[in-house]
């Protein structure tokens, strides 16, 4: 795969992520979020440990299954982590609350990993990569 497919594939995979989780989102966050803050939170938490799963990860694992047991437990620890500084700390403290945004951000994750592995079963990229020189 080259430099410029490797790209487009992470672009791609990036926004149907970020469909996705935003979407779970919006729906699934606890109200104490506005609307702006959870479709932020979508498109946001996503950016910050995107790069690294793409990135970082893939270099450091030579079998599949060890790296995606990293990736996809490191994502959506880290979101938690992120959405928690950012969103929930200074904020009235609010235990159901909390959790509710944690487990959303932990199923938001498995919902786009999910789909990623179907896109991948189904060698869906092969066609965009292809087109590409």
């Amino acid at each position: 795969m080259t430099v410029t497919q490797y790209a487009l594939a992470m672009l791609v995979g990036y926004t149907l992520t970020v469909v996705i989780e935003g979407t779970v989102l919006l729906v699934l966050l606890s109200r104490r979020h506005s609307v702006r803050v959870r479709l932020f939170a979508g498109v946001w938490l996503t950016a910050c440990t995107y790069p690294v799963v793409w990135l970082v990860l893939p270099g450091m694992f030579e079998d599949r299954t060890a790296y995606l047991l990293v990736a996809e437990t490191f994502a959506p620890v880290a979101e938690c982590v992120i959405f928690w500084f950012a969103f929930v700390r200074t904020g009235e403290p609010n235990r159901r609350a909390t959790i509710r945004d944690m487990a959303a951000i932990t199923l938001v994750n498995l919902c786009s990993f999910g789909f990623g592995e179907l896109l991948h079963a189904m060698d869906a990229f092969d066609g965009i990569l292809n087109a590409v020189p």
